[in-house]
């Protein structure tokens, strides 16, 4: 738990390696004295994807203590940029294919969020037990329902459902997405490799945050992937905002969070 001057925070987070691989390429940050937290979710295999996705929650863990909002995505994007320029070197020298990560994360400064992301991976906002999904992926079925070449049943089973077309690691400069909004009391918001949408549905998502606190809701939601056969790694964080406690009641909060 961190107390802010507007809101505290309680964040849970879980990751699991999931039934089927053997190496864990997902990597996650939590930051609540900074207002960041980060889901990077590796590709490109052993030494690769695990490489790409560590290296940009190393990245960011040292984005410090921002000036405002604008700063602090400036400093985002520029710690970001050097994880990009690392992973390509990285790829470079294992002389294969594509190695990279897809990010999410979640800044908050003050009364304001924002949400930064390139690939699949998502944050979802539960307010007023309504569930959103603020970002969008950068999937090729994505496209696709977007132009509305094809229907929301066929994208389901649609061959190539799961390409993305965006991720940290493959361009010479990253290429993310932007959104924000204003923050309040009783926010939920969950950050999440696609390794939990794979196999739990949004009704089930809103449904198991809302009815437990942040912690116990990621290790829920890693159960019930698990039962469900966890075809790829699985990560999640759950974060709640409340009011600020009582001047002296701030300093329980944990060694940030950095696993990978």
């Amino acid at each position: 738990m961190h107390s802010g001057e507007y809101f505290t925070y309680v964040t849970g987070q879980a990751t699991d390696v999931g039934r089927v691989r053997t190496v864990n390429e997902d990597a996650f940050l939590s930051r609540p004295e900074a207002g960041l937290w980060v889901v990077a979710d590796g590709m490109g295999g052993h030494a690769a994807g695990d490489f790409a996705s560590d290296r940009i929650v190393r990245e960011l863990f040292t984005v410090g203590m921002p000036a405002s909002g604008a700063d602090f995505q400036a400093r985002f994007m520029e710690r970001l940029g050097r994880a990009n320029d690392a992973i390509l070197e990285h790829a470079r020298s294992l002389g294969q294919g594509t190695v990279g990560a897809t990010v999410v994360a979640l800044l908050i400064d003050g009364q304001d969020y924002a949400c930064i992301w390139a690939g699949d991976s998502r944050i979802y906002l539960l307010r007023d037990e309504v569930l959103t999904q603020l970002t969008r992926d950068h999937t090729e079925v994505q496209a696709l329902l977007d132009s509305g070449s094809v229907t929301p049943e066929q994208a389901e089973t649609w061959a190539r459902k799961n390409v993305i077309t965006r991720a940290i690691g493959v361009t010479r400069t990253p290429d993310c997405d932007v959104v924000g909004g204003r923050l309040r009391f009783g926010d939920r918001f969950i950050l999440c490799s696609d390794g939990l949408t794979g196999h739990v549905a949004d009704a089930e998502i809103a449904a198991i945050v809302g009815a437990h606190e942040p912690q116990e809701a990621c290790e829920r939601l890693i159960a019930l992937t698990l039962e469900r056969g966890a075809k790829d790694n699985v990560t999640v964080i759950v974060l709640q905002c409340l009011p600020p406690l009582p001047s002296g009641d701030d300093d329980i909060e944990p060694d940030p969070e950095i696993v990978e």
